[in-house]
């Protein structure tokens, strides 16, 4: 199974977890149109978007358990 940690990349975020694209989106985080964002990490990504990536991971975990 696909762990998201504040170390994983866009990039694999995308390519493991496509229905993630959604939730960053809503959040303002339009990485997969960025392409600077395939080789950052999620908490370089909050760091860019001033946001918690705790926050972020715990809302991408509880969007992809709900799909």
């Amino acid at each position: 199974m696909f762990r998201i940690t504040e170390n994983t990349k866009i990039g694999e975020l995308l390519r493991n977890m496509p229905e993630a694209a959604e939730i960053l989106a809503q959040m303002g985080m339009h990485c997969p149109t960025c392409p600077s964002a395939q080789n950052e990490t999620l908490e370089e990504a909050c760091d860019v978007h001033d946001m918690d990536v705790e926050a972020l991971i715990e809302d991408l975990k509880g969007f992809l358990e709900n799909m």
